[in-house]
C-alpha cells in the first residue's frame, strides 16, 4: 500500500514556483530541487535540498517571463516550456528550453504550424515528440480541442489531423501517456460552447488518443469515476493512471483524494494511502522518481471561514513524497517517529533523514541521502 513518507516545508513561495496563480518569476527567482544523479543513482538517493540559480546564468532575452497555465516536459536533458500567460504580458507561444546540465535557457528556432498563444493546455511526450492538447486560446478567445505536436529532432510544429470524435474543448485538464495512447481527464469546459460564459462544466469521462494512428478513442469506464475537476495532478505508475487533488467550481470544492485508472479494465478505484498527506488543493505539480511521487506546492481555500471561496486562496510551499514501495528501512524510521522512540543513539545521517519526515522540517536544510 502506498504511503506518504516525507513532508518538507520551506520551498519556493508560490510567486517563485509554477504552482500558483501569480505565475513563475522566471528571471529573478528560478529555483531547482536537487535530484542530482537520478539517472545514475537509485531513486531513493535524493538530496532534498532547494537552491536558487545564480543570476549570472540567466539571460533576460532567453528566459520566460513569469506565467501560469504553461506546460513543462523533459526530453533527454532539456526541459521544454511552452504556453502560459500573465495579466501583464498576456499569453505566449514562444518555446523555451532549459538545459539541466548547463543550467542555461535558450529560445530555439522552430518552424511549421506554430500553435496560437494559450494557457491551461496539456503537454506530454512520446518518442521525443511533444504533444499539446486543448487550453484557452488568447487570440480566438475560446477553448481549444486541437492537438499540435513538436518534433524535438527537427524542431517543427504541426497540427495533428485527428480522426474520430475529439475530446471536448477544455482547459486545465491532464494528458498522460501510457504506452502509445494519451489519456485525457478532467478540465474545465462550458455548456454554451467553446467560448467561456461562466456556465462551467467539469467532465469526468476519460478519453484516449492513439498517438500512432492519431485517432480519438472511447476509453472503457466500467466503474464510477472521480468527480470532475481541473488543476489536478496526473501521473502514470506501472501502466496505470493516477489522479490527485484538483478543484470543481460548481461544487466549490478542492480535493485531496487519489484515484487509479486501469486502462485494460476501464476501472476507476479510489486509492487508500497511509500516512499524513497533503491537504485538499489544486495547481500543485508532481513528478515520479522510481517508486516515489514528489508533489510540490499548490493552493487551498483560506483558513478564514469567511473567505473560503475561489478568490481567497492560501499558497503552499511544501513538498510531499508518496512512496509506492517503502523499504523496510523507511518503515522502521516511520515507526521511530510514530512511537516517539529515542533517536539519540542513531547515527547523525539517520537523524537528518528522520527530520525530513516531520511536518516541521525545512527543505532548505541539507538532507543526507537515504538508502532504504
Amino acid at each position: 500500500m502506498p504511503r506518504w513518507t516525507v513532508h518538507l516545508e520551506g520551498g519556493p513561495t508560490t510567486g517563485e514556483s509554477c504552482s500558483g496563480g501569480c505565475g513563475t518569476s522566471s528571471l529573478l527567482v528560478w529555483w531547482l530541487l536537487l535530484w542530482r544523479g537520478l539517472r545514475d543513482s537509485p531513486a531513493d538517493r535524493l538530496s532534498l535540498r532547494w537552491r536558487k540559480l545564480p543570476l549570472a546564468r540567466c539571460f533576460p532575452s532567453k528566459v520566460p517571463y513569469m506565467r501560469y497555465g504553461h506546460t513543462a516536459v523533459l526530453v533527454d536533458d532539456l526541459i521544454y516550456i511552452w504556453g502560459g500567460r500573465n495579466d501583464t504580458e498576456g499569453a505566449c507561444n514562444v518555446l523555451y528550453t532549459f538545459h539541466t546540465g548547463s543550467e542555461q535557457w535558450t529560445t530555439p528556432s522552430v518552424s511549421g504550424h506554430i500553435p496560437g498563444a494559450r494557457d491551461g493546455h496539456s503537454a506530454c511526450v512520446l518518442d521525443r515528440t511533444m504533444y499539446i492538447f486543448g487550453g484557452f486560446e488568447q487570440l480566438a478567445d475560446c477553448f481549444s480541442d486541437e492537438i499540435h505536436k513538436l518534433d524535438t529532432k527537427s524542431m517543427m510544429w504541426s497540427l495533428v489531423r485527428a480522426k474520430g470524435v475529439p475530446a471536448r474543448w477544455r482547459d486545465f485538464h491532464s494528458a498522460t501517456v501510457i504506452g502509445s495512447k494519451m489519456f485525457v481527464f478532467g478540465g474545465r469546459a462550458d455548456r454554451s460552447g467553446q467560448h467561456h460564459s461562466n456556465n462551467e462544466i467539469y467532465c469526468n469521462r476519460i478519453r484516449a488518443f492513439d498517438l500512432l494512428t492519431e485517432t480519438w478513442l472511447d476509453a472503457p469506464q466500467c466503474s464510477p469515476p472521480p468527480e470532475g475537476r481541473r488543476s489536478h495532478s496526473a501521473f502514470t505508475y506501472r501502466g496505470e493512471l493516477y489522479v490527485f487533488g484538483g478543484y470543481n467550481a460548481r461544487l466549490n470544492r478542492h480535493f485531496q483524494d487519489l484515484w487509479r485508472y486501469t486502462p485494460e479494465a476501464g476501472r476507476w478505484q479510489r486509492v487508500e494511502v497511509q500516512g499524513k498527506g497533503p491537504c485538499a488543493r489544486r495547481r500543485q505539480c508532481c513528478c515520479i522518481v522510481g517508486d516515489k511521487i514528489l508533489l510540490f506546492g499548490g493552493t487551498s481555500p483560506s483558513q478564514d471561514q469567511n473567505l473560503q471561496d475561489e478568490f481567497y486562496l492560501m499558497d503552499h510551499s511544501d513538498l510531499y513524497i508518496l512512496d509506492f514501495s517503502p523499504s523496510l528501512k523507511t518503515l522502521c524510521k516511520l515507526a521511530v517517529l510514530r512511537y516517539s522512540l529515542d533517536q539519540s543513539w542513531l547515527p547523525h545521517d539517520i537523524r537528518w533523514e528522520l527530520s525530513a519526515m516531520t511536518t516541521n522540517s525545512n527543505i532548505s536544510r541539507p538532507l543526507l541521502s537515504s538508502h532504504g
